[in-house]
């Protein structure tokens, strides 16, 4: 005759049994009913601009393949912490998606406090893009190199001039780990945009500055802007003559200006798997690529879970560049 010990362990093991296979369950009539009302896609920034483009995309073709209404709602401001607090705060049925960007990662160090957590609050669904910052000089500069760059910022420490979009901008804190890769020091000059910046760095009012290839393409054309070096982990296939950073000798120097999207924390890893893989299939259609190539965005894609450790690794890089450089936000 059985005793009770193994009985009640018998009887423990059923019971587990029984919720994990109703937890299944639950998992499954999640993702099965999902989408079950239109969806939003919130964008932290204006209309306009690359991120924009992806939740229209993203928008337009979940639409399609779902047969339901999506919507971009561009909810810009403080720095997108206004659009991320929104969607931090809905409910996580996966019927609200944000757009993220490059001060997703660094605005916890940026900013004395957050209304939400960058980890905690938020599921990580895909990586979307990427592309490659430029490092780009005045024509009439004597750089023609990185490691022109790097010598002449030893000879004269602060005394060189470079532009960014402001304080925590991604071109500041492109040209902030430049300087602490390189134990270099240089003085920056905060414009409010990449326009502007550019527009005087091509008058010769700024000698440098890091910026994103489809915003300085232009300017490169009109030959007062001389590209030196991209910021990517390869060289960009329509400049193969542009050695990257790390090429010219500052090891493992990346930065892009990455695009991914998350849903709040707590949607069900069901409903957050049939997001990835209809966004990864949104990826690979031509029409999407060409948008993407039109604004110097390599499409990319992957798992959550790619996305999320792409997300601590930017985490752990920006703060150890803006916490050692003492930067903030404006």
């Amino acid at each position: 005759m059985p005793t009770a010990q193994p009985r009640r362990r018998a009887l423990l093991t059923l019971g587990a049994a029984t919720l994990l296979a109703g937890a299944a369950r639950a998992q499954s009539d999640a993702a099965t009913g999902f989408p079950s009302r239109p969806l939003r896609v919130v964008v932290p920034y204006p209309p306009g601009g690359f991120n924009d483009t992806l939740g229209r995309l993203v928008a337009r073709r979940l639409g399609e393949a779902w047969g339901q209404t999506v919507v971009v709602d561009n909810k810009a401001g403080a720095g997108t912490t206004i659009g991320t607090q929104f969607v931090a705060q809905s409910p996580p049925d996966g019927h609200t998606l944000l757009v993220v960007q490059f001060p997703f990662t660094t605005n916890p160090w940026l900013f004395k406090s957050l209304p939400y957590d960058t980890v905690k609050s938020f599921a990580p669904v895909l990586l979307a893009g990427r592309a490659p910052m430029v490092l780009v000089a005045h024509a009439a500069t004597p750089y023609r190199s990185v490691a022109d760059v790097i010598s002449a910022a030893k000879a004269k420490p602060r005394q060189i001039n470079y532009g960014s979009s402001g304080s925590g901008s991604s071109n500041h804190l492109a040209m902030a780990l430049l300087e602490s890769a390189t134990g270099t020091e240089l003085n920056q000059v905060p414009y409010k945009g990449s326009t502007p910046m550019l527009t005087d760095l091509a008058g010769g009012q700024v000698e440098l500055a890091f910026d994103l290839l489809p915003h300085v393409l232009p300017f490169l054309q009109t030959g007062k802007v001389r590209a030196l070096a991209l910021a990517g982990a390869q060289r960009w296939p329509t400049l193969p003559e542009l050695p990257t950073v790390s090429e010219a000798g500052v090891r493992d120097f990346v930065v892009t200006s990455w695009h991914g999207i998350v849903v709040p924390a707590g949607t069900p890893p069901a409903v957050v798997a049939k997001l990835n893989a209809q966004l990864n299939a949104i990826l690979g259609l031509d029409e999407v690529k060409r948008a993407f190539a039109a604004q110097g965005v390599a499409p990319d894609g992957g798992t959550p879970a790619r996305l999320a450790a792409f997300i601590d690794e930017q985490l752990a890089l920006w703060k150890g560049v803006i916490q050692q450089r003492g930067i903030t936000a404006e």
